[in-house]
């Protein structure tokens, strides 16, 4: 008679799960590893990168050239560094080859006007086709901004107003409101929104480039 076999106890389902569980575990965590270092990755590419998609968008939705140009006038002409950029923005969104009604350049300035302002600065050697050159359009800007400042005792209202809509027709609005004038006061609509929308630029300039702008 054959002894009996013997036959290894048999563990039971409860104890065999019990057993994988530790592996199970380990497996999740290592998952959920996984995916806190991928995520911790992507925050530190999106930090690095939104100085460049910061300025990317500024490209796109408030562009500024030619600063140094713009604080070398500034200081010169006593302007607002600001003041000049928002008014290119408004004239041209930058782009040196704009030309309407005449008006040429970065500051849409007309060749008369510009004439004038080669006249009363005492330049000698002025020509129409100069105005296409950024620096010396920026320069003529400039001027014709602090002109129009000097004119109108400060008012940068009245000192757009003119850029935009013309001396002549300030001064009829002027006596017409017996010197008291404000924005709301400006009877061509096209004139008061120029006026608005560059008052906006500024502000929009002086908080994004703050620091490119006073150099």
């Amino acid at each position: 008679m054959s002894p009996p076999s013997a036959t290894a106890p048999r563990r039971s389902p409860s104890a065999v799960r019990s057993g994988r569980r530790p592996r199970r575990r380990t497996a999740t965590r290592r998952r959920h590893l996984v995916a806190l270092v991928g995520t911790l990755v992507v925050a530190l590419s999106v930090v690095l990168a939104m100085p460049l998609l910061r300025r990317a968008v500024n490209d796109l939705t408030l562009p500024l050239h030619y600063q140094d140009v713009i604080r070398q006038q500034a200081a010169e002409k006593h302007l607002d560094p600001a003041l000049i950029a928002a008014v290119i923005y408004a004239e041209s969104k930058f782009d040196p080859r704009t030309s309407s009604a005449g008006a040429l350049g970065l500051m849409q300035i007309l060749p008369q006007t510009a004439q004038f302002l080669a006249h009363r600065s005492g330049a000698t050697s002025f020509t129409t086709a100069d105005l296409a050159t950024p620096s010396v359009n920026i320069a003529y800007g400039s001027y014709y901004l602090r002109y129009l400042l000097n004119e109108y005792r400060g008012s940068t209202v009245l000192a757009l107003a003119a850029y935009n809509g013309g001396e002549a027709n300030v001064s009829d609005w002027l006596a017409r409101e017996h010197g008291r004038f404000t924005v709301s006061d400006i009877p061509f609509p096209e004139t008061r929104a120029y006026v608005v929308r560059v008052m906006q630029f500024r502000l929009r300039y002086r908080h994004t480039y703050g620091a490119a702008l006073e150099g």
